[in-house]
Order: structure tokens, then sequence, then C-alpha cells
């Protein structure tokens, strides 16, 4: 049998996990105090994923970038090759919130999105 200790992120809580496994296979997950936790002490030990965000540059605009995120989540194993994918991207002003600024990032089936509005200059 093997254990791994987590602190929960799936509400402001931050509860302590204990996650144990056998086999690659969740046995058990204590220390959550809601069903929130204990959905992500599993998908944690067994399929780890992230929301990656960054920045890209706005050619033309009042600002000189656009904050920029993944929108929604992707194996963690894929996070440098999303922020290699978005070295050197500039696109041009105006960026409205929610614009696709990358289809398909990195293989991963993922959108990378603005979250930011920024105006021509």
């Amino acid at each position: 049998m093997e254990t791994r200790n987590l602190i929960c992120i799936g509400c402001p809580m931050g509860c302590p996990l204990t996650v144990t496994m056998e086999n690659g296979e969740v046995k058990d997950v204590t220390g959550n105090t809601c069903k929130r936790g204990d959905d992500y002490a599993r998908k944690e030990v067994t399929n780890p994923t992230r929301i990656v965000t960054s920045s890209v540059i706005v050619e033309g605009g009042t600002i000189a970038a656009v904050s920029v995120k993944t929108k929604s989540d992707i194996p963690k194993e894929k996070i440098f090759d999303v922020c290699k994918a978005l070295k050197g991207v500039s696109v041009p002003a105006p960026v409205k919130i929610g614009d696709v600024i990358i289809s398909d990032v990195a293989g991963t089936g993922v959108e990378i999105v603005a979250t930011k509005q920024v105006e021509k200059a």
C-alpha cells in the first residue's frame, strides 16, 4: 500500500488529504470535509491536470500584452509544451475577453483564450 498526502484546493477549506493507493488504484481518501476533496484527491493522484496562465504580446494596443489562459485544464505533463507554444506569440489589437489566441495548443485539444480586453491604440 502506498499513501500520498495532499492539501485540497477544491474549496477554501484547504483540507489535509490522505490518499491510500494499491497497484496505482485509489483505495481510500480521508481528511476531506466535502465531496470536492474526494474528487480532487482521486484525480490528482491518477491524472493531474492544471490551468495554465500567461500573457502574449499585443501589437498596436493600448497596453503591450494581454493575459491569457487555457480554456480548460490540461494534463500536468503538457505545461511546458504549452508555455513553449506561447513563446513569441503576438496578436493584433483589439483583443476581447474570450478571443481564441491559439486553438489546440500543444496538441492538447484545448484553446488559449484572452482574459482581458485590449483596445487599439
